[in-house]
């Protein structure tokens, strides 16, 4: 997956995020990034991989944001692996 592909999807994932009252709250936790703070760096890859890490770390979150977006489960952690900060491994 492009970066820009990958940022797209963690866009699409922090307003996933952002609309759910529940999950939100954890992220914001998570991540000390409040709505505007969100906003401010929504086009910063890191926190957009932060996004992806964050959303990924949890299996029901990925199938719930996957099946409402139209994406393939892997998708999230595809981008997760195609922004800065996460060098995929190879168990070979």
């Amino acid at each position: 997956m492009s970066p820009d592909a990958a940022e797209l999807l963690a866009l699409r994932a922090l307003g996933w995020l952002a609309a759910d009252d529940e999950i939100w709250p954890m992220f914001s936790n998570a991540t000390g990034a409040d709505p505007s703070d969100a906003k401010a760096r929504a086009g910063d890859p890191v926190f957009l991989a932060s996004v992806l890490e964050f959303l990924t770390s949890n299996d029901d979150w990925v199938m719930r944001f996957c099946d409402e977006a139209g994406l393939k489960y892997e998708d999230p952690l595809t981008a997760r692996f195609s922004l800065p900060g996460a060098d995929q491994v190879n168990w070979t």
